[in-house]
């Protein structure tokens, strides 16, 4: 198969594309309209097809002959249990769990909050309320009760399905008190809360709305898929938005079904039977579509794993679970490499593992720097294929198909165009720009199959967010540019671009530049304000393990780098170290804090982060180096 034949015919003929990939999975009626339009406009995909998407992933498997075969493998390095589920074990448990909800009032059209840690049942609920066409809405396990509570009452779930707890390395995060203060602080009443209790000693604070997950499974019978309309909402995913209040993004089951199929066998390169390993949580769009959905849809072993690439107990942990599960394809997010390159520099643990099993090595969530792939290329054999997408997408836009045909890899660059998206590059007036002219990464309309719908009762913000900027095509909020071969580079969200005395600069490109010093294990570049030039760029720097470098010494050398690379342009002039970076529990890097900090602005501490406290070591550190609002120069 050729890349560029496959990808024109799904641009210029995507009716019959997708019509041909729609084969690839079995329907309770196969849809004849493929492409049409909903009330407002808006592409819809195979609008009068029927199917179960709790059925693809687990009962046609089993009647093909293939329930004795692993379905999933939860690995729990931080409560030191490994166990296996095969098709009929998963399928045994969801369609109980499906009858349970049933018996409590829930049936098609009704909506589900799931707030769950990485354990099985949190898949088990998933594929239970796609069985009943229950559509459901993971919230992230351990959200504060604002959060959730926002949620609940822009959703309104029948039921939320919860667990006693969350696990993190040094303590338990009891679930169940903060789903009741959540409840109490939202307008909407959930009829019932099914709590899974994992018996780890966390407090589970009865309530008369509470139902035990264990009665509730084994007091039930199975129940049978229920067929679903091709546009039903299967799930609704909540996003960060920049008006502070999530957006629902919400997903079809029939495009989302077919686009997976897709993804696992074209992009991912994935055989039937084979084990595949997505390293991130239900709770973001990766969980959906790569640890639950995907890969069970196209008959492969996936791994639920609840623990960290470090610390858990070291960072041998990605390696062991590679080795001892014989997992032939991962994704992770270039954080956790970094983290575990700044442990282990030098890859030792990576020797004491047998990873001949692994074929390809897949990392998105954010941009991956060329140190970063560098390090991992020299460590391990196979190809590490960065690639782009998004929560609105449910599947990569951008990457190197490596089921179709593998191209060469650039450092730096997500790939190509995926079949389906037909993606530009834009200026400011909408016009488009040629080779290597950074703009605007826009998608012309119709979006394949498996991307968003709209956004949860909220269609005019999915307008003014998505469509209105260049009528006719999908704005991702990301600036980029194509090279003269079509290799697409990203460049970060829109605001990452700042402007130093009217030269619009790049501070992805001087991130590249900071990783590639020897001493720096992570790293990110932001633009704060600056009295004489507009904006300037800000280093922040965490060292690798063990690095005795000076400061003065890491920053004359880093500021070199960068003069060297762009120019004085870039003006340059701060760099500071700091023991970590402020992430989302995802390991997206939230720079537009870090801005936010350093320019006094106001800001809202975002639900995501993975911990609060990092804001004042943040702050602390501007204000010893005199950094931002901090800098006497200034004042």
């Amino acid at each position: 198969m050729n890349y560029k034949d496959f990808y024109t015919k799904s641009i210029h003929h995507p009716e019959e594309f997708w019509a041909d990939q729609a084969n690839a999975i079995e329907w309770y009626n196969k849809p004849e309209t493929i492409l049409s339009k909903d009330e407002n406009g808006y592409p819809l995909w195979y609008k009068d097809g029927e199917l179960n998407v709790c059925y693809l992933a687990l009962d046609k498997h089993i009647q093909n002959g293939f329930g004795d075969q692993v379905a999933l493998i939860y690995d729990s390095p931080v409560t030191q249990t490994v166990k296996k589920y095969t098709f009929s074990e998963v399928k045994i448990e969801v369609a109980k769990l499906a009858g349970g909800m049933q018996s409590l009032g829930l049936k098609k059209g009704d909506n589900a909050v799931i707030y769950m840690p990485m354990i099985p049942q949190a898949a088990f609920a998933m594929l239970a309320c796609a069985r009943i066409g229950v559509t459901h809405s993971v919230v992230f396990g351990g959200f504060a009760p604002h959060e959730l509570a926002i949620r609940i009452d822009d959703c309104k779930p029948r039921v939320i399905i919860t667990a006693s707890s969350g696990i993190e390395i040094d303590r338990l995060i009891a679930y169940k008190p903060l789903v009741d203060e959540a409840i109490e602080l939202a307008s909407h009443r959930p009829k019932k809360v099914i709590v899974f209790n994992r018996k780890l000693g966390a407090r589970v604070p009865f309530k008369k709305y509470d139902v035990d997950y264990d009665a509730l499974v084994y007091g039930s019978e199975e129940t049978a898929c229920v067929p679903v309309n091709a546009t039903h909402p299967l799930y609704i995913l909540y996003t960060s938005g920049t008006t502070g209040k999530p957006k629902g993004v919400v997903r079809d089951t029939g495009g989302c079904a077919v686009a997976l199929k897709f993804s696992m066998t074209h992009i991912y390169n994935v055989k039937q039977d084979e084990v595949f390993w997505a390293a991130s949580d239900v709770g973001w769009v990766v969980g959906h579509s790569f640890i639950v959905y995907g890969p069970l849809i196209n008959r492969n072993t996936t791994i639920i794993f609840e623990g960290k690439p470090i610390r858990t107990p070291d960072s041998s942990t990605f390696w062991r679970i590679i080795a001892e599960h014989k997992v032939n394809a991962m994704f992770t997010a270039p954080t956790a490499i970094r983290a575990i390159k700044k442990e282990d520099p030098n890859g030792d643990f990576i020797k004491q593992y047998d990873l001949s099993s692994l074929k390809t090595q897949f990392l998105a969530g954010e941009r991956c720097d060329v140190a970063t792939l560098e390090w991992y290329s020299a460590h391990i054999p196979v190809p590490a294929i960065d690639h782009w997408w998004q929560t609105e997408s449910g599947w990569p836009m951008i990457a190197n198909m490596m089921g179709v045909e593998q191209l060469p890899v650039k450092p730096g660059s997500v790939g190509k165009a995926v079949c389906g998206y037909d993606i530009k590059i834009f200026g400011e007036d909408g016009t488009e720009l040629g080779p290597n002219e950074e703009g605007y990464v826009v998608l012309k309309l119709p979006l394949p199959p498996g991307t968003l719908l709209d956004l949860w009762n909220d269609n005019p913000r999915f307008k003014a967010g998505y469509l209105d900027k260049f009528p006719g095509y999908y704005f991702s909020g990301d600036g980029g540019f194509k090279d003269n071969e079509d290799y697409i580079f990203i460049t970060g969200r829109v605001d990452d671009v700042i402007n130093v005395a009217g030269h619009r600069l790049s501070t992805a490109e001087m991130e590249e530049i900071v990783a590639s010093h020897s001493s720096v294990a992570e790293c990110a570049v932001i633009g704060i304000n600056d009295a004489l030039k507009g904006q300037i760029p800000l280093a922040l720097v965490v060292t690798k393990l063990n690095q005795n470098i000076e400061h003065f010494q890491l920053q004359q050398e880093v500021i070199k780098l960068v003069r060297q690379k762009i120019g004085a342009v870039a003006s340059l002039r701060n760099v500071v170290l700091v023991e970590r970076l402020p992430k989302t529990r995802s390991g997206k890097i939230l720079r537009k804090l870090m801005r936010s900090i350093a320019d006094g602005d106001d800001f809202q501490i975002p639900s995501t982060i993975d911990d609060e406290n990092i804001v004042g070591e943040i702050d602390t550190v501007l204000k010893k180096y005199e950094i931002g609002i901090y800098n006497k120069k200034q004042e």
